[in-house]
């Protein structure tokens, strides 16, 4: 699966917009990427999301035991890969029938921490138990949230592109395709909003970024990991006003 979001929906970390981006292209111009990877798997689908990027998904190659998931509800568009183990838990806590499955969970997961959830960000995050990744962008307030499990069990990759957007595979190729070297592992156990940057879920200390250098000896992108030294205070659910959105203040 494939995300590109425009630098004006998706601010990347700095430290990764920082990192070198030689051979790094205009993921967006043209529909370059979007080319690339369609041109490339057979059966692949590309959903435009206007001037804010595009998902693209094909079932080609995909792992049986980790399939991959698109769906779209109420304009909130979300790309999973992979399998939750406490999905009959979690469609009980959210309301969800029989028939839901792992991407409709994470979109009212999603929906329920948007809309003022009584829980952290983090705990609802962690109570996603199994092997994943996934990509959501609400199209109505212009916000992304991007996740990997805490043990990286499902390959999941991530950069900026020569004009400092964002890209998120779970095929590294694809990613160096348009990131170039800026390219790394999405830090697993993490996720990223476009309002409160990227977090982890399982511990509360800051994230420190740290170059990866390649076989060559060249710097290529880097690894974000948590800082022992610090620790980051957990800010309540905002409760301020009847419109209040999570997704604008986390």
């Amino acid at each position: 699966m494939l995300a590109v979001f425009n630098k004006s929906v998706a601010k990347s970390p700095v430290e990764l917009q920082q990192s070198p981006q030689n051979g790094a292209v205009s993921a967006l111009k043209d529909g370059f990427l979007a080319t690339h990877f369609s041109s490339t798997r057979s059966g692949s689908f590309v959903i435009n999301l206007a001037s804010s990027g595009f998902f693209a998904y094909s079932s080609a190659r995909q792992n049986p035991l980790l399939p991959r998931l698109f769906a779209v509800v109420d304009d909130i568009f979300c790309l999973f890969e992979g399998h939750i183990e406490n999905i009959a838990v979690l469609k009980q806590q959210y309301g969800l029938n029989k028939t839901a499955n792992e991407v409709s969970i994470v979109i009212e997961a999603y929906r329920t921490l948007r809309d003022r959830g009584p829980y952290p960000a983090e705990q609802v995050v962690r109570g996603i138990l199994g092997r994943f990744a996934f990509v959501l962008f609400d199209a109505t307030s212009q916000s992304t949230f991007i996740a990997s499990d805490v043990d990286g069990s499902v390959p999941f990759f991530w950069g900026t592109d020569a004009e400092g957007h964002l890209v998120v595979s779970t095929d590294t190729e694809i990613v160096k395709q348009g990131c170039g070297k800026s390219s790394s592992p999405f830090p697993k156990g993490c996720f990223f909003t476009s309002s409160g940057g990227l977090r982890s879920y399982e511990h509360p200390n800051e994230l420190k970024a740290v170059p990866r250098v390649d076989s060559s000896g060249e710097v290529c992108g880097m690894t974000f990991k948590v800082d022992e030294g610090s620790r980051k205070g957990k800010p309540a659910m905002p409760r301020v006003g009847s419109d209040a959105n999570w997704s604008q203040h986390y």
